[in-house]
């Protein structure tokens, strides 16, 4: 009788153990789904920005399965427009922020850096000189600014009649602003035959011998090969205006040396530039906060195989410091 006793109490036991444990496993698991991040993020904006956007995109979705980014390119000003009137939770944007649109309620967060190149066909008829002697920055002033120069025999000062050809974008964009600030004006400022979007410059420039237009980094190099897409070539920099490239002006050869140049301030800025996340102010939806920090974390460890350059450790704490 009393072994039936306790072997009754050890079963009561165990029962309880097993509902313990069970109940555990069911408030544990209730947790992990209650913090787990889901929702739906639209972003559009600078053509600068996309192809980072869309990798940060990416890798944050495979962590976070309940989560959804859809991203489009259309130019930073589509992106400052969109985030603005609320048509997206996020803007890309590639230049910096007007007091007028600080005034209008842009919230900004700088999440990589990039530069824009002059870029010329690779079938340019000068272009031996081009890549030994570089451009001033009178030379390109005279180009976009001022068409003062009309062949390219004249601008590298060989016996050529070839027109300059020149291409500029047609859609407001940071790349054209940084372009127009790097020559004292602005984009409204910049003349040549308007084309829509970075890639559609570089097709432009490729097919035409006689152009020259300007792209941010990941347009000029293949982000897999590190080297500048095949038909296309970026006109050096002549920094001391010598008249020709020297070794410490010669960065170009591809894209980790082009980044390393910007990282040291050797390219100048602008046309280097921090590139930016826009909301309608300070962002208030936790999986865009929760997304965003990622990228000034995590995510910043994708930045310098994707082509672009990293934030300091200064900058990234200033920007987390902003989100708080």
């Amino acid at each position: 009788m009393e072994i039936r006793k306790i072997r009754n109490l050890a079963a009561l036991c165990l029962i309880a153990i097993a509902l313990v444990i069970s109940s555990c496993g069911k408030q544990e698991k209730k947790s992990i789904d209650e913090n787990a991040l889901s929702g739906t993020i639209n972003i559009s904006g600078a053509f600068a920005l996309y192809p980072m956007t869309v990798a940060w995109a990416d890798s944050f979705m495979k962590l976070n399965p309940d989560v959804r980014i859809n991203i489009s390119a259309g130019g930073a000003g589509k992106g400052m427009t969109d985030a603005l009137t609320g048509l997206v939770d996020i803007g890309m944007f590639s230049r910096g922020i007007s007091d007028e649109e600080k005034a209008k309620g842009a919230f900004h967060v700088a999440v990589t850096r990039d530069a824009v190149l002059p870029v010329v066909s690779a079938n340019n008829p000068v272009l031996k000189q081009l890549l030994e002697q570089g451009l001033k920055k009178q030379d390109f002033i005279n180009i976009f600014l001022d068409n003062k120069t009309e062949t390219w025999g004249e601008l590298c000062k060989v016996n050529n009649n070839n027109k300059v050809i020149v291409y500029t974008r047609s859609d407001a964009c940071g790349a054209a602003e940084m372009w127009g600030k790097y020559l004292g004006k602005d984009q409204e400022s910049l003349i040549g035959t308007g084309v829509f979007g970075d890639p559609g410059i570089a097709e432009a420039v490729k097919k035409d011998i006689n152009g020259i237009g300007y792209n941010n980094v990941i347009y000029v190099y293949d982000s897999k090969t590190r080297k500048p897409y095949q038909g296309l070539e970026i006109i050096p920099l002549d920094l001391n205006e010598n008249g020709k490239i020297d070794s410490d002006e010669n960065f170009y050869q591809s894209m980790d040396s082009i980044m390393k140049a910007i990282t040291l301030n050797k390219y100048p800025s602008p046309p280097a530039r921090d590139l930016y996340f826009i909301t309608n102010g300070k962002p208030s939806n936790q999986l865009v906060i929760e997304f965003i920090k990622w990228i000034l974390t995590s995510g910043q460890a994708m930045v310098e195989q994707a082509g672009y350059v990293n934030l300091t450790q200064k900058q990234i704490d200033a920007e987390l410091t902003k989100l708080q």
